[in-house]
C-alpha cells in the first residue's frame, strides 16, 4: 500500500497516532503519511535502545513523542521528551534520537 493510499484509509476518521504502528523487537519502523513539496509527515516506532544516529536536516521539524519516552540531542544538549510533549529540530542544526524505552513519535518536517 502506497503512503496516499494509506493516508487516504484515515480520512474522514478518528485514529489515534500511537496505534498506526506496532513495535518490532531490535527495530525503528516507520510509515510516512504525507511527503510533499511543503511537509512530510512520518510516524515513527522505536524498541527500547534503538538509535537514530546524529544527523542534520535541512528543514525544521516537530518531533511529538506519541508513546514512552525519548532522548532527543540537539547540537549537543541532551532533552528527555515524553508521551504528550514535543520539541523543535532546528534546521542544519545536529541531532540524534535515543529510546530511553520502547516509544513512538510524530515528525512533522517543514519544506
Amino acid at each position: 500500500m502506497s503512503d496516499r493510499e494509506s493516508l487516504l484509509e484515515l480520512t474522514g476518521s478518528a485514529f489515534e497516532i500511537r496505534e498506526l504502528l506496532d513495535y518490532q523487537s531490535g527495530a525503528i519502523v516507520s510509515q510516512t503519511l504525507v511527503d510533499d513539496e511543503s511537509v512530510t509527515v512520518t510516524v515513527f516506532a522505536f524498541d527500547e535502545g534503538e538509535r537514530l544516529s546524529e544527523h542534520t536536516a535541512p528543514h525544521d521539524a516537530i518531533l511529538q513523542v506519541v508513546d514512552g519516552t525519548a532522548e532527543i540531542t540537539i547540537d549537543s544538549e541532551e532533552y528527555e521528551v515524553q508521551a504528550g510533549e514535543s520539541i523543535v529540530l532546528p534546521a542544519d542544526e545536529p541531532h540524534a534520537v535515543d529510546a530511553v524505552s520502547q516509544f513512538k513519535m510524530f515528525l512533522t518536517m517543514i519544506r
